[in-house]
């Protein structure tokens, strides 16, 4: 089964439906402008069901330290998701500070935005390429856009790496396809309304992965 990653989880129900449904990742957003947001000790006590069944991912968006602490030392993560400017020395700090793995997520609009990924290979333990967001955003992510998957095709990566940005259990067939990810990360396409997760959408999410590689 192609590894998905369902991020912005915020109620015991859509996680657990996540984690029955084979997530290989589970990600909270600590980040208080995204609807997905939630603090890092409520994350503590909902993620704490995920330990054992999945990767907990902290997503955040260019953090400092003292956020950075409060995650560390209460959610505990696996993985620290840097989402927004961090440079890779930033990204060695983050690391030392919370002892978690990092996933480094990059925005794709064409063929140059790709300039970023050697520099990253060594800093990160998994990229994740994510659509650029439409300009004057600000949400880094999580907005339901997608980008030109043809620009995966056929990319040699030495890297780990996620596919996203605007996938759903309609179009994920195709997208996997065409970019040959084995990793894929979901938000918005599992929602009703935005922050919103749905059960019956995480579930086709899921389903549509395994049925990828049947």
């Amino acid at each position: 089964m192609t590894e998905v990653k369902i991020c912005g989880l915020t109620t015991p129900e859509t996680l657990e439906a996540a984690l029955v449904g084979g997530a290989a990742y589970v990600g909270a957003v600590i980040f208080p402008k995204s609807p997905r947001h939630i603090e890092p000790e409520a994350a503590a006590e909902l993620f704490a069901m995920a330990r054992g069944r999945a990767a907990v991912v902290a997503v955040v968006v260019d953090p400092d330290d003292a956020l950075l602490g409060r995650i560390a030392t209460s959610l505990m993560p696996d993985f620290i998701q840097l989402h927004g400017n961090e440079t890779p020395q930033r990204a060695a700090e983050v690391r030392a500070l919370t002892g978690a793995k990092i996933i480094k997520a990059l925005p794709i609009r064409e063929d140059a935005d790709f300039a970023a990924v050697p520099a990253w290979t060594k800093a990160a333990d998994i990229l994740l390429f994510d659509a650029k967001p439409p300009k004057g955003s600000e949400l880094p992510g999580g907005v339901g856009h997608s980008f030109d998957w043809s620009l995966m095709a056929n990319r040699a990566l030495a890297a780990r790496w996620f596919l996203a940005g605007g996938l759903d259990g309609t179009n994920l067939g195709e997208a996997l396809r065409i970019t040959g990810a084995s990793m894929v990360d979901v938000s918005s396409g599992v929602e009703s309304a935005p922050g919103v997760k749905d059960i019956p959408l995480i579930r086709k999410f899921l389903d549509a992965a395994r049925q990828a590689l049947a």
